[in-house]
Order: C-alpha cells, then structure tokens, then sequence
C-alpha cells in the first residue's frame, strides 16, 4: 500500500479558495487530445463590481448544502458573493434536498411568484423545469447546470464545468503515487460532469504510466453512501492503494481508503478536512465568478441567453493541494506541468 510521507508542504493552491463541490451535468466530451481541451463556451469574468441594487436571489439544490459536493459548491460560491455584495446588495434564499424533481418544480415556481430577481436551479435534472417556469416569468432571471443549453430564453443562463480538465492533472497524480499500479475509481452515475471526471482522471493515469491499471465502477447513485463504499471496499481488497470518486457519495468511500492506508483524491469540493492522513489534493469547482456575472448582468437587464464554462484557465476549476500529505517533488512536477499544458492549450 502507500506508505505515507511526513506531513509538511509548501500547499500549491491556485487561484480561489472556498469548498465547492457535484451530482449534475455537464454537456463536454474528450478523447483525442493528450489533455482534456476547453471548450469555446464563455469563461466567467474574475471582476467585482459596486452592486447597483439589492437583489433577492433564490437556490435550489438537490442535496444538503454542507454535502461536500456538488450543491455546496454552489451555496459556498452566493454566500461568498452576498458578502462582497453586502446586505444591501443582495437577499440570499435557500432550498436544499430538493433531489424530488416534483418538490424542485414547486420551490422554483414559488420563488418566481414571490418575485425572486434570480433564480439557481442548481441540478441538470432541472432543466425541463427551468424552460417552463422562465418561459412563464419573462421578468425574472434563471440560472442552471451543470449544462450549456439556454433553451434559446433571454432570461436562463447555462453553466457547465470541464471536470475532465483537473481529474487529468489529478490523474497523473494518481500514477505517480501508486505503488501497487492499481487505481479505483468510483462514479456515481455515467453522466455529465461526474463522468467527465472520471474519464478524465483514467485518462492522465494512464497516459502517464501506461502500465497503471485505473478502472471505473459507476454505483448508480448520486448519494448511496453504503454503495461507494463497497466499491473502495472492493478496490482495496483487489490491491488499489490509490482511489478517487465523484458525488456526495464518496463520504462512504473515503474511510475505507483511510483504513486501507490508501490515498483519496477528491472532486467538486477539498476533502482534507474529512481525511487528513488520506487525501493528497482535490479537484474544487469554484462557481463564484458565474454568480458575478449572472447577477452583475441581471441588475443591468440582461437576464440570460449566456451560457460559461469553469476550467482550470479561469480558475472555476482549482487544484487545491492538502498541506498535510508531502509529495515527491517529481510526482508534483508531473502534475503542474500536466496543468499548464491544458491550461496553454485553452489560450492558443
């Protein structure tokens, strides 16, 4: 298994640094290229601005939103907003466990009618509903993903996030720190972003170290705890001392890396705090500069028909380091330069 280094280094963090996290889709897809490429969707802008009004801002999601994952990742990015914005800038209302489309449908209906400015459905399940309740609230800006459609509505914004892009870096990573050469990867449904993801991260192992063995098990769910941890268990006893996985799911995955002494690589959000000794870096969706500019551009009137993208160009993907777990220099070297070549292939 993976024998453990004392805990110390000089943490690597790029860019933005608050717990993002996903159970959602993102419409992208990569399998030419020796790192994932960006696509030409519209990249967030990283500028503030004095808010012009207050406006009350709405959010759905689909888990909790402390579940280190995919709906954290957008409260986390609105509460960091709200306090640039200031209470006189912004009122900020919260649903979370909304994964019954039916009750999603009633909460987002009565935002609308209670006069929300902006609206965040955050869940790629929600897109029929979007289409519908903006197509009947003209007036009020909506906002989903992770997905690219817009519905051809000038009041939705689309957001997508190319997950692919960080699971490479992290995928490399992975290879260089193995030792068994036997990597577990655990998916939670084969759609969108969480598959990008994991194809993404099997793609830099194995590109890196074709000799490495990285294999995905997809356990059909977004939240069965129970689930992934019997694929990590699975993993482990088969020889995988390094493992990774995708959805607010993997809290069950990652206590049977810790007991097996393998290493975690974490996704949508930083798992350090839930296993210091086990994860090394984590890949952490940081949707605040979407949330700038949907608001920005709402108090200006310009309520949709725009639809970004998050990569590791415009820091809406970061790779956040765990200063707690010392990497070999070389393996870390691998890893930023695997970063900055995606990122100097999105810029030319």
């Amino acid at each position: 298994m993976l024998r453990r280094m004392p805990r110390r280094l000089a943490l690597a963090t790029l860019g933005l640094s608050v717990l993002m996290v996903s159970a959602a889709c993102s419409e992208k897809s990569d399998t030419a290229s020796s790192a994932p490429s960006t696509t030409a969707t519209t990249e967030a802008p990283t500028t503030t601005q004095k808010p012009l009004k207050k406006l009350t801002v709405a959010v759905v999601t689909p888990s909790s939103e402390n579940d280190l994952a995919f709906s954290q990742s957008m409260v986390d990015a609105l509460k960091v907003v709200g306090i640039e914005r200031g209470a006189d800038g912004m009122a900020l209302e919260v649903t979370p466990q909304m994964f019954d489309v039916d009750k999603a449908r009633a909460e987002i209906e009565r935002y609308a009618s209670e006069g929300a400015d902006v609206i965040f459905a955050h869940g790629s399940q929600y897109g029929p509903i979007v289409k519908d309740v903006a197509t009947a609230y003209p007036d009020i800006a909506f906002a989903w993903g992770t997905a690219s459609d817009t519905f051809g509505l000038p009041n939705v914004y689309a957001y997508s996030v190319a997950a692919d892009q960080g699971g490479y870096v992290l995928g490399v990573l992975a290879s260089e720190l193995s030792e068994s050469g036997n990597i577990g990867v655990i998916g939670p449904v084969e759609v969108g972003d969480a598959k990008l993801y994991v194809d993404g991260f099997i793609k830099g192992a194995k590109e890196n170290k074709p000799s490495v063995n990285a294999t995905a098990t997809y356990i059909g769910s977004f939240s069965d705890v129970v689930k992934a941890a019997e694929a990590a268990t699975s993993f482990t006893e088969a020889g995988a001392d390094v493992l990774t996985g995708s959805s607010q799911a993997m809290s069950g995955a990652v206590p049977v890396a810790v007991s097996a002494d393998a290493a975690w690589f974490g996704n949508q959000a930083n798992y350090d705090s839930l296993a210091p000794e086990a994860v090394v870096a984590s890949q952490v969706y940081h949707f605040e500069d979407v949330v700038r500019q949907v608001l920005n551009n709402t108090e200006r009137g310009t309520l949709g028909g725009e639809s970004f993208m998050l990569t590791l160009a415009n820091d809406g993907v970061v790779i956040e380091y765990n200063p707690e777990f010392e990497l070999p220099a070389a393996a870390q070297e691998k890893a930023t330069a695997a970063e900055a070549r995606i990122v100097a292939e999105s810029a030319g």
